[in-house]
């Protein structure tokens, strides 16, 4: 029987690994996920860099070697582990980066949370980092906040690819569109060059909508709990419909002529919270051409070990509406939600980078 993982690529879906650690490249595992299972690419956040820095062994001499150094920060620290390991990992991917002639093979680097709310420093910050990096296969990893926006915007009309993380609305989805079409067509207008090497993917958060939104609905009650376990693929359906109307529309048409790249939406935090939920309810639900999910170790194994892979993104349409008009009904707006989970997506990822650079400064 064919492996689910690579019958979702006949489909035109890619699978990301929601995971980096240096035990993963030095111990030949990610380089067996690309061949065995086609991972078209890698995604890495504080809580990810501090799993891995506390539990693999492979950072213990470069981080003592570090720590000697009384001149360097703890953040500073941090990067120099992070840095290494994502430039490995591109090097990794390049081949596929290559070949797909730069649709596949990314890996993603987050700028510091603590950065959120200020375009300003998160676009030096992103800046920084790319150059440090140097991989033409990097995504810079910028928030949906406010000031997230305008730094998208500005980092792509520098030629920057970024890769929007935190988004957990349809709101949230119309907001980073608009500022990467705003970017590219101040990348093209100013580089007069090809605009192919620049990418960005748009990143919605899943398993933490239904969450938040199935205490919601336990709290009410009655016919309500009927809805539990269905807002976040309801979105997601949503959003791909809006990314169809944008990006095949008559706004993004005079990009498209000048060779500008879709901005592919990213399924994340896919890993299913609830027991009572299937472990692939946010593989098997949403699959569709050019779409990317971001698996984590776990719900990747599961869905190779039992995973059916058919198109189903599109299917349901009618149905996600009426999930949204009902919710609604019962005063839960998902605007809101989608602006309350992203607060607290932030502090989650401030907490862990504090944690991050604490780990860090005390081995």
């Amino acid at each position: 029987m064919e492996n689910p993982l690579l019958s979702l690529h006949t489909l035109d879906q890619r699978i990301w690994l929601d995971n980096l650690s240096r035990t993963l490249l030095k111990e030949g595992v990610l380089a067996r996920l690309i061949t065995e299972d086609g991972l078209a690419g890698v995604t890495s956040n504080p809580t990810i860099f501090f799993k891995a820095i506390s539990e693999s062994p492979h950072y213990r001499d470069e981080l003592a070697a570090l720590e000697s150094d009384a001149r360097l920060t703890a953040e500073r620290r941090y990067e120099t582990l992070a840095i290494r390991d994502i430039r490995d990992a591109c090097d990794l991917f390049h081949p596929l980066y290559v070949r797909t002639d730069g649709e596949d093979g990314y890996v993603s680097l987050e700028v510091s949370p603590a950065l959120a709310y200020d375009a300003e420093a998160t676009v030096a910050a992103g800046l920084r980092l790319k150059a440090e990096v140097n991989r033409p296969n990097l995504l810079i990893k910028v928030p949906a906040t406010k000031p997230g926006l305008l730094a998208i915007e500005q980092l792509i009309g520098q030629g920057c690819s970024v890769n929007v993380t935190l988004m957990f609305s349809l709101d949230h989805v119309r907001d980073v569109s608009a500022a990467y079409m705003r970017g590219m067509e101040q990348w093209v207008a100013r580089s007069g060059a090809d605009p192919r090497p620049v990418k960005s993917v748009a990143s919605l958060f899943l398993s933490r909508v239904d969450t938040l939104v199935d205490q919601r609905l336990d709290a009410l009650g009655g016919d309500a709990r009927s809805l539990q376990g269905r807002a976040a693929i309801a979105l997601a359906k949503l959003a791909y419909e809006e990314y169809k109307q944008v990006f095949g529309g008559p706004l993004f048409a005079p990009l498209a002529a000048k060779g500008v790249r879709r901005q592919y939406l990213l399924w994340a935090s896919t890993g299913t919270k609830n027991p009572a939920y299937s472990d692939v309810m946010y593989v098997e639900s949403l699959i569709g051409r050019e779409t990317i999910n971001t698996l984590p170790d776990a719900t990747l194994q599961a869905f190779r070990d039992h995973g059916h892979a058919a198109p189903t993104l599109e299917t349901g349409l009618d149905d996600a509406r009426q999930v949204f008009a009902d919710l609604a009904r019962h005063g839960i707006l998902m605007g809101e939600v989608g602006d309350e989970l992203q607060a607290q997506g932030v502090k989650l990822f401030q907490d862990s980078f504090s944690d991050l650079l604490t780990l860090v400064d005390k081995r």
